[in-house]
C-alpha cells in the first residue's frame, strides 16, 4: 500500500501538484467541461487550477478509434492541492456525477469523464487508485493538453511528456 500525505490544515503545508484529464461526447461538451472546472477550482484545499485549451478528438473504445461516435473535446487542469488523492479522486467522481455521467459501458460516451492522471510523483497500485494513470502515456488526448500548459511536465515513472508525445506522433 502506498504512502499517501495526510493534508496539513495550514496554509501552505503538504501541496501537491495533481493532473487531471478531461473528456466528454454528449451534450454541450465544451461548457460541460467549463462548468466542471469551476466546479473543481471551489472545491476546499485545491488552488491555481489551470485548464488547458479544448482539443476535439474521435472516439475511442476497446477495440481502438471510432469515427461513427460522437467525437469527444478533451482538456487537461493542472492544480494544487492539500486533498489526499482518494478524496480529490472521490470529489471528481461527484462531479461527472453532477453532469449526469452514467457508467453503463466502459469506454462508451459519456457527459464528462474526469481522470486524476498523476498526483505529485505518487505511484499506486491500489485498483481504486491507480496513479499515476496506467494509459495516460498512451494518450495523445492527454498528454497534448498537458504539454501545451507544462513544457517541462513529466509523467512520474514514464518521463517528459515532450519525449512521449513525439514518440506517440511517429
Amino acid at each position: 500500500m502506498p504512502q499517501i500525505p495526510t493534508p496539513d490544515p495550514r496554509p501552505g503545508r503538504d501541496i501537491v501538484p495533481a493532473v487531471v484529464a478531461f473528456g466528454a461526447n454528449l451534450g454541450d461538451r465544451a461548457e460541460t467541461i467549463r462548468g466542471a472546472v469551476e466546479r473543481i477550482s471551489r472545491l476546499p484545499l485545491v488552488d491555481d487550477v489551470r485548464l488547458s485549451d479544448l482539443h476535439e478528438t474521435v472516439a475511442v473504445r476497446l477495440d481502438g478509434p471510432d469515427p461513427d461516435a460522437p467525437t469527444y473535446v478533451n482538456a487537461v487542469a493542472l492544480l494544487n492541492t492539500r486533498l489526499a488523492p482518494q478524496v480529490l479522486l472521490g470529489l471528481l467522481h461527484a462531479i461527472e456525477d453532477e453532469y449526469g455521467r452514467v457508467r453503463e459501458e466502459r469506454w462508451g460516451d459519456r457527459t464528462l469523464d474526469l481522470d486524476l492522471i498523476a498526483y505529485g510523483d505518487l505511484h499506486s497500485d491500489d485498483p481504486h487508485l491507480l496513479l499515476p494513470h496506467p494509459r495516460a502515456a498512451e494518450r495523445l488526448f492527454v498528454l497534448e493538453p498537458w504539454l501545451s500548459l507544462d513544457a517541462d511536465a513529466e509523467l512520474p515513472g514514464r518521463g517528459r511528456i515532450a519525449t512521449l508525445v513525439e514518440a506517440l506522433r511517429g
